[in-house]
């Protein structure tokens, strides 16, 4: 029998097909989960990560509300063209501390991951109030809203308690001053000491340009400025972490 005989054997037996495709199908599978049963972590060690200050939480809560990752990825894929126009490809350890991942699936606006510090606070604000002022094609909506609603600080507590039950190391200081950090980064004159002990590289500054008080839209902006900051890529050894 020729090997094209044998293989209309298989075509003309349901039975047969099936269980040779659940065969296949069982072995690939193996291949692909046993190797992670090998390794301690997927995720490699990259200096400088560390979870979002209270302000920085709030605002990607606000993200997620507004379903900013509709329109907005934050992934930067390994290929020349998106490492040219946007930066170092993003890294497993960047988004450890996101629950859930704000990776998106579309990208009606630009990718986000390295958009902290590439613009100043003032023009996040005016984008936000009216994205074609500042971007005339943009077809993003406007957020002018976030600047005239204070920010709902309540719950921050116990939102870092939330993350901390999922892996996020966030410690009794930083849950029983959660508030108080809260305001300290949005207030340039005021005391960040506590802040800066407990959070690497915090950005301490009033985001939305109204010192009277603490708004969602310093909270987005906090946020928006954080992402893809945290990493010094200047020192990232990729051999080094991929061994």
């Amino acid at each position: 029998m020729s090997i094209l005989d044998r293989h209309d054997v298989i075509e003309r037996n349901v039975t047969l097909l099936l269980v040779l495709s659940l065969l296949v199908v069982c072995i690939g599978g193996i291949v692909e989960i046993a190797p992670l049963f090998f390794f301690q972590n997927t995720i490699e060690k990259v200096d400088g990560m560390r979870p979002y200050t209270p302000l920085e939480l709030a605002g990607r809560n606000i993200y997620v509300r507004e379903g900013c990752y509709v329109c907005h990825s934050q992934m930067i894929r390994p290929f020349r063209d998106e490492v040219e126009r946007y930066g170092h490809y993003s890294l497993a350890a960047e988004s450890m501390y996101d629950h859930p991942f704000q990776w998106g699936s579309a990208r009606t606006g630009p990718d986000l991951a390295r958009v902290g510090d590439r613009y100043s606070s003032q023009w996040q604000v005016d984008h936000l109030n009216d994205p074609r002022a500042v971007v005339p094609e943009s077809i993003m909506p406007r957020y002018g809203f976030l600047a005239e609603t204070p920010l709902d600080t309540r719950l921050i507590g116990a939102d870092l308690v939330a993350n901390s039950r999922v892996g996020v190391p966030y410690d009794q200081a930083m849950i029983d001053n959660a508030k108080a950090d809260l305001f300290a980064q949005a207030n340039p004159d005021g005391d960040a000491g506590g802040l800066r002990s407990r959070y690497a590289k915090v950005r301490v500054e009033d985001f939305d340009g109204d010192p009277t008080r603490v708004t969602e839209m310093d909270a987005l902006v906090a946020y928006l400025q954080v992402l893809g900051t945290m990493v010094d890529f200047s020192s990232y050894d990729e051999s080094a972490n991929n061994r």
